[in-house]
Parts: structure tokens; sequence; C-alpha cells
């Protein structure tokens, strides 16, 4: 039996796009279903009023504005007609909780916001009378309002500030933003003033034109580094491993060159100091002396590295040479981020209004702190909410998955096309059908193992937020301790299933017959894995700093012609932001490449070697890479030949001991 109860071959043949298969149906059918109760949960939210009352907003009585009311049992004022009342007023907009997030503020459905500043109850009877849109409670009779005793608590707080209601929303909102003091307090504190707020804006309005043109410098960037980088990785790599073997080596002889001025000056000035000052001395020569050991320590350690690992640097140059040629021959890779992007923001807007739809939707319950109804959902369908959360996490990564499995199918189509002309049409359209054709079930639990360590992992950052200050530093030791492990956790099963996506795209495995073949490869190779993994990475992150810094300076030649620094520096920042996503997203492209063709390269150095019958499929850099290795070790196995044959003749040679005879 194999992983997970599959019946598997004794032996793992390796048939690379010869057969095709559904793997892990259960697991696709365990994601619809999944999918299936999130739907039903906007659906749930839309049927009970939930999307109704977000939308056109309720009063605190527990009314839908714009709509006909059915009563309530037990909440008073309730089933009203506003139909004709589409607005929500809130008698006192300014009081917000900011912890919280919400406004404690009674809300009342009237007709019309109140377009200019009413200062008195006499203002607030002519508004009434004028314009039949009464602001007091709905008990309380408009041309009543400045004798009604109860004007002080069901009545606007004074003065009523000028609003306009909100597209869509149909919320009356204060033109004059101010009022909301407690959310401006830290933006308040930190400017000061409104003119520095003012004029940063401005500047970023202003500058518009020359953040898109920025932003798309990088996004042209991003992409021709891809392919440069083919051109010279060479160079670059053994640039990058000369600095830093200079750098060490440096810096081990400056720290024993300390120690040793330290041991010879520092005994001739000891007897004209203090005792005390003289014990500082001899622990910071010992301290010197430490440091300069683990230097060397460390130096030599790296020296021996780069002597054993330098053919693994050569093959990490290769694959960084077939990955440019790669994008070369599959130029839609490079809208792969795009895709995905545009994917994850349709997702996560859907997400956030079922949300919030969730918040409005419920059995109506009067707050007893300020005496407003509120709308909560209690019983079994409280973990409405949570099953809408793990969703969250479980679809992202899923669509992160998707795009994983669709790299991995075109490299691996491309990798094991022995005619590179022959390659289909679209590789890349032939990937995401046969992801969607035969795939979707490993996918989907892929992406479900991310969510079972994510999950925790959040809740624990969560839990971690909520007790800051409170809890002692052994509790706090230990969450972060368990957070550190789960994070590390979850990037190594990140890049153990982009190795299964990958075997999958190769031979139609299920997902754990695919990771646990990935699991294999990589031991096998672990010193090319590792070699890759750090100097790839390492490029890959000077080549986001290249994007980052030549966008920003072209920035600022751009914008230091029209506007002084505390203007465009907001522009600036902005652009340097995009520009580090925009790089990020396509070398992470780049970074998937290499690593489905290291794991292809290992397969086809596993199973092949070059014989009829055994052809290699791998590009002619790759091929090159290989020749250079089984010549350097046919000369090494040629000269151990030699050395056993010396010793041999020698052993040959050797005369007999006296007093020994043959038998």
């Amino acid at each position: 039996m194999g992983c997970c109860g599959s019946a598997e071959r004794t032996k793992r043949e390796w048939r690379p796009l010869e057969d095709r298969s559904c793997t892990d149906l259960p697991w696709f059918l365990l994601f619809t279903v999944y999918c299936v109760g999130m739907g039903s949960i906007c659906g749930f939210t839309i049927v009970t009023g939930g999307a109704d009352r977000l939308i056109f907003g309720y009063d605190s009585y527990g009314n839908t504005c714009g709509r006909r009311n059915e009563p309530m049992e037990g909440i008073k004022l309730n089933g009203l007609d506003h139909s004709d009342r589409k607005f929500v007023f809130f008698l006192d907009p300014c009081n917000i909780d900011i912890v919280q997030r919400k406004i404690k503020s009674m809300a009342l459905c009237v007709s019309l916001c109140p377009t200019e500043e009413l200062k008195t109850y006499q203002d607030l009877k002519r508004f009434a009378m004028l314009n039949g849109s009464e602001l007091c409670s709905y008990e309380l009779a408009g041309h009543k309002y400045p004798s009604l005793p109860e004007r002080f608590s069901k009545c606007p707080k004074l003065p009523v500030p000028p609003s306009k209601p909100l597209p869509v929303f149909n919320r009356c909102t204060p033109v004059d933003i101010s009022c909301y003091a407690k959310f401006a307090e830290a933006v308040v504190t930190f400017v000061g003033d409104n003119s520095v707020l003012h004029r940063l804006i401005a500047g970023v309005a202003a500058s518009k034109e020359i953040i898109i043109g920025l932003c798309v410098l990088a996004l042209g960037l991003s992409m021709i580094l891809m392919v440069i980088i083919r051109y010279i990785s060479a160079i670059l790599v053994w640039i990058l491993t000369s600095l830093v073997v200079l750098g060490s080596l440096a810096g081990t002889s400056v720290l024993w060159w300390l120690y040793i001025d330290h041991r010879l000056y520092g005994n001739d000035t000891a007897s004209k100091v203090m005792k005390e000052e003289v014990e500082v001395s001899r622990d910071s020569g010992q301290a010197l002396l430490v440091y300069a050991v683990a230097a060397t320590v460390f130096t030599i350690i790296l020296l021996l590295l780069m002597l054993f690992m330098r053919k693994r640097v050569a093959l990490t140059i290769a694959l960084f040479h077939v990955a440019g040629k790669v994008f070369i021959h599959l130029p839609l890779l490079t809208l792969q981020p795009f895709v995905t992007f545009l994917a994850l923001l349709l997702f996560w807007i859907y997400w956030v209004l079922v949300l919030l739809f969730l918040g409005t939707t419920g059995n109506p319950v009067q707050n007893e702190e300020t005496g407003l109804t509120e709308f909560r959902l209690t019983g079994p369908l409280q973990y409405l909410t949570w099953y809408h959360a793990v969703g969250l996490v479980w679809i992202s990564e899923f669509i992160l998955a998707c795009q994983q499995m669709t790299v991995a199918g075109a490299v691996v189509t491309y990798y094991f096309t022995r005619d590179k002309n022959r390659l289909p049409v679209t590789p890349i359209l032939s990937s995401v059908l046969r992801l969607v054709r035969y795939h979707l079930g490993t996918v989907a639990k892929g992406s479900f193992i991310i969510t079972l360590v994510k999950v925790p992992r959040l809740v624990l950052m969560y839990i971690h937020n909520q007790l800051k200050g409170k809890e002692n530093a052994c509790a706090r030791c230990l969450l972060k301790t368990c957070i550190c492990c789960l994070w590390c956790l979850e990037k190594c099963l990140n890049y153990l299933n982009q190795n299964a996506y990958a075997a999958t795209a190769i031979n139609s495995t299920s997902f754990c017959t695919s990771a646990r073949d990935a699991f294999v490869i990589l031991v096998e190779n672990a010193l090319r894995v590792a070699t890759i993994n750090a100097i790839g990475d390492f490029v890959l992150f000077l080549g986001k700093i290249l994007i980052v810094t030549s966008t920003a300076f072209a920035g600022v030649l751009l914008l230091n012609y029209q506007r002084d620094y505390a203007e465009w520096l907001l522009p600036l920042i902005i652009v340097c932001l995009f520009s580090f996503l925009v790089a990020h997203c396509f070398l992470s492209i780049f970074e998937i490449v290499v690593d489905v063709l290291f794991l292809c390269f290992a397969i086809d150095t596993k199973y092949n070697d070059g014989t009829p019958g055994k052809e290699f499929f791998m590009d002619k850099a790759l091929m090159e890479f290989v020749e250079s290795s089984r010549r350097l070790e046919r000369v090494v196995e040629r000269g151990r030949t030699r050395v056993k044959e010396a010793v041999s003749e020698g052993a040959e040679m050797k005369p007999m001991a006296p007093g020994t005879s043959s038998a």
C-alpha cells in the first residue's frame, strides 16, 4: 500500500508525460463541497437580509432603510415602513470606537441628509418642517423639538455638521472629516497641522502620471531581468561567491590584527592605568580572541564548502541559463503573476463582502451598554464566521498552488520535449487544461496541508497580540517559539508541495506519491539543493534590490524636477513598494522554474545515461555540465587506478622475510 492508502508499484517508473489519470479525486470533491458551503454562507446572508442591511443600512431599532419592515418581537419602534426614508443618519457621527470598529451613536432612517449646519433645536424643527426629514427619534414630533425634555438624548448632538450620502451605501457622512477627532489623533500628532498632509496628498495626485510610468518601468525591468540573468548568471554568481569569500577573509584578518595590536600595545599602558581598567582591557583582549577564532573557523568552513561545492555552483549557473531559455520559449509565463493576482483580488473582494454581510446577519439583540439593536449570529450559526475564515486561507493557498502546478506543467513539457521546435502551440494553456482535467484534487490536498499549519499559526499570532503586555515572559517565549516553528514548517511544506506538483506534472501520480518521490530525489541531491537555494535565492534577492533601486533612481530624477522633497517623498515610497512587489512576483516565478528544472534534471540523470534507449532529455547547457562532471570523474578514477596499481606492484616486489618458506 502506498501513501494514504493508495496502491503503488514496488518500483517507481518515471514515464514523463506518457500517462494521464485523475489524481486525488476525493480531495477535489471535498474542496468542491467546501466551496459550495462558502457560497451557501453568501446565500444565507442574502436571504436573511444581511446583505440588504449592509448596503441600504439599518437604524438602531432593527429597521432596514428604504424598505417596508416586518415587526420583530421584543424590540420597540420596529416594523416601520421606511420606503421613503433611504438614508442612515447618525445622531453623533463622530463618536467612533476605533478598537471595536463600531459607531456608538444611535442611527435613524431619514429621507434627506442635512446639507447645512444645524446649530439649534429650532434649526432641527425648521429642517423637519421644510424637508419632511425628522432627525430625532421616531416617537418625537418634529414641531415639538425645541420644547421636548427628551431632546438631549434622542436628538442629534448640536451642532449637526453638514453631510452628504455615501454613494451606494446611503450613509449620511459629515463633509468635514475633522469631526472624527479620535480617528485623526494619530495623523494630527504626526503632521502637526493639515498642511503637510495636504501637500503629500497633492503631491501624489499631481504625480500620478509619473507614478504610473515608474510602475510600468518596474514591470518592464522585472521581465527583462529574467531574460538577462540567462547571459550574466555565470559572471554574477562567481562575483558574488568571490565577494563573500574575500569579505570573510578580510573580516578574519582584521579581527586577528586587532587582537595582536591589543596584545602588543596593551601591556605597555597597563602600568599607567588603574586595576579596574586593566581587567577591562584583559576582557576586551579575550573577547577579540574569541571573535577571531570564531571568524577563522567560519572562514575555513566556508572555503571548504566552496571547494567541495564548486561543481554544484556550476549547476546553479547552468539552471539559470536554461531558465532564461524557458522564458524565451514560453513568454506567457510572465503573465502568470497577473492572472494569479487577479484571481486572488476577486476572491478577496468577495470574501470581504460576505464577511460584512455576516456582520449584519443574525437575530436582533439589544446592546445593554448602548441600548442599540445589533444583529448577531447565535448558536451553531456563530461558527459560520470561522468556516468563512478557514475558507480564506484554503482557497487562497489553492489559487497559489494552481499557479505552481501550471508553471510546473509548462516547464516539464519544455524539459521532456526533445525537439524544442515541436513544443505545443500554447504550453501554458495545455498545462492549465491538464490541471483542470486531472489534478485539481492534488492541488486541493496540497493547499489543505498548508492550511492545517497556517491557521494555527495565525490563531497563535492573534492570541499573542491580544495578550501583549499581559502574559509573563515564559508564556511569551513559548508562544513565539510555537509561531516560529509553525512558520518554519510551513516554509518546508511549501517547498515540498512545489516539488510534489512538479512530480505530479511529470508522472501523473497522487499528491502523497509525488511528495514521496520528490523527497527521495531531493535527499539524494541534498548538497545540490542547498547550493541552488542558497546561491539562487541570494542572486534573485539582489535582482529585486536592483529593480527597486533602479526604479527609485529614475523616480528621483523625474520627480525632483517639479517638486520639493516633502511633496515627492510619498510618491517615491509608493513607487518603491510597488516595484518590490512586482519584482517579487516575477522573480518568484523564475525561482519556481529553476526548482522544477532541477527536479527534472535530477530525474533525468538518475534514470538516463545517454546510451541508446536512455538518451538524456536535458538542454545543451546542462549536457555540457554533465559531460564536464564525467570527465572530471574519469580523471579522478584514472588517478585512483594508478595508485592501486602502484601499491600492488610494490607488494609483489617486496622480498620475503627471512625464516619463511612456501607452503
